[in-house]
């Protein structure tokens, strides 16, 4: 065998090795800058989510003495969560839980409406990495520099370049991770505390989580991210339908595709020739590596760019802008078939989607402002479930919790109804002046109460009945009531 033939067979075996490779290593993505409206909305959105994510800890909100005057606040030491005027219970998670519901239904009426906005203009993968984007290009120039410079050899500059590259990077990652654990503590008081180490462990261990893991979704998956990691965009596959508004290659208008010159040539001598030149601007924008013109698939995240960089052909070569744009399945089909476009914004979907929302939101709305500032909660003893005394009188015992919900220390009254005064104890309190039990309970704070209520023995005969717990604010007369069971046999 001579060394053409041994190449030949090393040439051979290696393609083999290729085709039988279940592994595909991803192309590196060089987006180059595109200018237009879609990307004037990226740019604004990115500033305004990545200026409240930043700042929001630090804006300050006055709730009066005893409560913390930070806006937005999850003060895990003392189970709070504080909204602007909002404060949630640990008991109270259920708004949690309709806020979760709520954002999917928003998510699935915007994928309805207009595809993958979500993914394309306010997911925190999109926005960190288009920021991450706009550094690198800042600093090692635009997609045709960038990918002449990495096709040469390592060079100082270009090193120092990468080493400048990496470090805001680094630094970008840094501030997220540190802005995240602000909302967990006082953020002034952290931020001092934690400039001269003194902050607890857990604050250097989050920082250090987050910092590595943005730096690594959005400095170097980027795309992987929407392409591998994220379920959403096979979620929306089976939530959209062919009236939703997606980034839509108008064929069309755009087919049959040639150069400009050629274009021309055929339109003078009254031939067809579609508006697309087959330029690549669009293909050449998007972040995702997508050519938009064999449709808009998993990759793609509809984020429009590509509608910025036809535009941009368009408005120089003389033909009229939105060769791609926001269209529908439902349209192109008409206007193959000569018809006109038509959008149906209210469609079953949307309309469930819609009523939906405002209802869960009405009804989370009505309850946050109709909730009582008093909570009361009963648990009646298991073991036994009552108890005969020896003078035969029948006794049950409870154990109730107040919530005081206030800012300030109160009094508060235990009636026990339909029952009397003399039949009910609680045990460490005293007494009102009517006879019932009264307890005092300090600012944003929980009281257990043991209650027993006794029944002469001439109620053994009498079949068990429902009971109801009331506490009364002796200051500002509310009144909040738990139901229970008063048993006899």
């Amino acid at each position: 065998m001579n060394a053409r033939d041994i190449r030949g067979t090393r040439r051979v075996a290696t393609v083999a090795a290729v085709d039988n490779s279940l592994y595909a290593a991803a192309p590196k993505i060089y987006p180059q800058s595109v200018h237009g409206t879609f990307r004037r909305i990226k740019w604004a959105l990115l500033v305004v989510t990545l200026g409240i994510y930043y700042f929001l800890p630090f804006l300050r909100f006055d709730r009066g003495p005893n409560e913390p005057d930070q806006a937005v606040l999850v003060d895990l030491a003392h189970r709070r969560f504080y909204f602007f005027f909002i404060e949630i219970w640990p008991q109270e998670v259920y708004y949690f839980t309709g806020l979760l519901i709520l954002a999917a239904l928003i998510l699935f009426l915007m994928n309805a409406v207009a595809g993958r906005v979500w993914c394309g203009y306010l997911c925190p993968q999109t926005v960190w990495t288009d920021l991450f984007r706009a550094v690198e290009r800042l600093i090692e120039g635009d997609r045709r520099e960038r990918i002449h410079n990495d096709a040469l050899p390592l060079t100082a500059e270009r090193l120092a370049r990468k080493a400048l590259k990496h470090f805001v990077w680094l630094m970008i990652a840094w501030w997220t991770g540190g802005a995240w654990v602000l909302y967990f503590a006082d953020a002034p008081t952290l931020v001092r505390e934690l400039a001269t180490f003194q902050a607890p462990a857990i604050a250097y261990i989050s920082i250090g989580i987050l910092t590595f893991t943005t730096y690594a979704l959005a400095g170097h998956m980027r795309e992987q991210v929407c392409i591998y990691m994220c379920p959403w965009p096979r979620i929306q596959a089976a939530l959209t339908d062919e009236n939703a508004l997606n980034v839509t290659y108008r064929y069309d208008r755009g087919e049959p595709r040639t150069s400009l010159k050629k274009a021309e040539v055929l339109r003078a001598t009254g031939g067809r020739a579609g508006d697309c030149v087959d330029c690549g601007q669009c293909a050449a924008v998007c972040p995702m590596g997508v050519d938009i013109r064999r449709g808009a698939g998993l990759d793609c995240i509809q984020c429009g760019l590509c509608i910025d960089a036809c535009d941009t052909v368009m408005n120089k070569i003389g033909r009229p802008p939105r060769l791609i744009a926001y269209d529908t399945d439902v349209n192109i089909k008409r206007r193959l078939a000569g018809l006109g476009n038509v959008y149906r914004l209210l469609r079953t979907r949307t309309v469930l989607y819609t009523v939906l929302i405002a209802v869960i939101g009405a009804i989370m709305l009505t309850s946050l402002a109709t909730r009582n500032n008093l909570g009361v909660a009963v648990m009646h003893d298991r073991n036994p479930l009552y108890l005969q005394l020896a003078d035969g009188s029948i006794r049950n015992a409870y154990m109730v919790r107040i919530l005081n919900h206030t800012t300030a220390t109160s009094s508060y009254v235990l009636k026990v109804k339909p029952f009397t005064p003399a039949n009910v104890t609680a045990i460490g309190t005293g007494k009102s002046k009517d006879g019932w039990p009264k307890v005092e309970i300090g600012p944003d704070q929980t009281y257990e109460l043991r209650v027993l209520v006794t029944l002469p023995a001439s109620a053994s005969s009498v079949a068990s009945r429902d009971i109801t717990f009331q506490i009364i604010n002796k200051t500002s007369s509310q009144i909040a009531t738990a139901r229970d069971h008063f048993l006899t046999r």
